[in-house]
């Protein structure tokens, strides 16, 4: 697995899992890897009494994380809501693989999305030799997570058409999969919940039913709130993806993450850092998650194509792409954004030309 691009969280950190475990003498709700107090510790980071240090998955507040890992412990679903790019889908994973010790139990919801997905399907050669039978059957992620105890993970609840996000209602409250072609059902074993991931600022969605939602507990997952937070977090990813992709050791690129992060903001809050002069808003979401995939992007143009140092003109392309979502209606408020601000910013001007350049 040393070639895999993208471990899953509970092999990439599985060293920081077993240091928790270990020292871990907390009580554990039943199939807890963790208890709740060190799956706490596994996503905001910390030190371990014998001197194990565990990396941050999640910067931000920690009663978010708290109240996250108190409701899996319950009987109630966990619904992370917000914009994109809060690391809603991130926090899933990490939830998943800490507790579960399996982050892979996951439905990624789509508006194909049927009920198959979430209750089970069929063998159909098996089905037409045999008729419905249990070796025919095909269990869903869901029915797994249930028959083992395990976390199951549902990516853009909101995407998935409302008949089929209903299938659901049944299987949280009553922890219950009925299979009326067999006779039987399957019972959840304890240990068992959701956690569903859903965007707020999305177009296209569907919003659930009044009974879905009394089925979830929800947690806001909110933009960074500082420019310092915002940084911390991008320059963390940008480092960690910059070991799995192999790319070549730089030098510090914090100029450079200072800059994205603060266009990000200042264009996502329709104000200057300084709170002097508004400015309009394009029409992308520009998240910390865009950020990070600007300064990826530099970081590997000055790698292969520059002399590894990240500047403005490697940068600027990755700009423009997160920016310019809508040719049309984003290129007048990024004009206006790099002739009132970017131009005039004292130690910008490089920055400006190479945007500039490639407008």
């Amino acid at each position: 697995m040393t070639h895999v691009l993208r471990e899953r969280a509970e092999r990439q950190f599985a060293a920081e899992l077993a240091a928790l475990a270990d020292s871990d003498r907390l009580p554990r709700p039943p199939q807890w890897q963790l208890s709740p107090q060190a799956v706490v510790t596994y996503l905001i980071g910390g030190t371990l009494p014998n001197g194990v240090e565990i990396t941050p998955k999640y910067i931000g507040n920690r009663r978010l994380m708290e109240i996250a890992v108190a409701t899996l412990a319950t009987d109630r679903a966990l619904l992370l809501l917000g914009v994109p790019g809060t690391a809603k889908s991130w926090v899933s994973e990490h939830l998943a693989a800490a507790i579960s010790g399996d982050s892979s139990l996951l439905v990624q919801g789509t508006a194909g999305t049927s009920e198959e997905a979430l209750r089970y399907g069929w063998n159909y050669a098996l089905l037409l030799a045999k008729g419905p039978s249990p070796e025919a059957l095909v269990p869903s992620p869901m029915l797994n997570a249930m028959r083992n105890g395990r976390l199951a993970r549902i990516e853009e609840l909101t995407r998935i058409p409302a008949d089929v996000q209903d299938t659901l209602i049944t299987l949280l409250s009553e922890k219950t999969l009925p299979v009326p072609e067999l006779g039987i059902d399957f019972q959840a074993v304890k240990g068992f919940n959701v956690i569903a991931t859903a965007n707020n600022r999305d177009k296209g969605v569907n919003d659930l039913s009044s009974a879905l939602k009394r089925r979830f507990n929800t947690v806001i997952l909110p933009v960074p709130d500082s420019l310092d937070e915002e940084m911390r977090i991008v320059r963390s990813r940008v480092d960690s993806l910059g070991k799995v992709l192999e790319l070549p050791d730089l030098p510090p690129a914090d100029e450079q993450i200072r800059r994205v992060v603060t266009i990000f903001r200042e264009l996502r809050n329709g104000v200057t850092e300084d709170r002097k002069t508004q400015l309009k808003s394009p029409s992308g979401t520009l998240s910390t998650a865009e950020a990070i995939s600007v300064m990826s992007n530099g970081w590997a143009l000055a790698s292969h194509f520059g002399d590894g140092t990240v500047t403005a003109g490697d940068i600027a392309a990755g700009l423009l792409g997160a920016v310019l979502k809508d040719p049309v209606q984003d290129r007048a408020p990024w004009q206006e954004y790099l002739e009132t601000v970017v131009k005039e910013r004292d130690g910008w001007k490089d920055l400006y030309r190479a945007c500039r350049a490639l407008d």
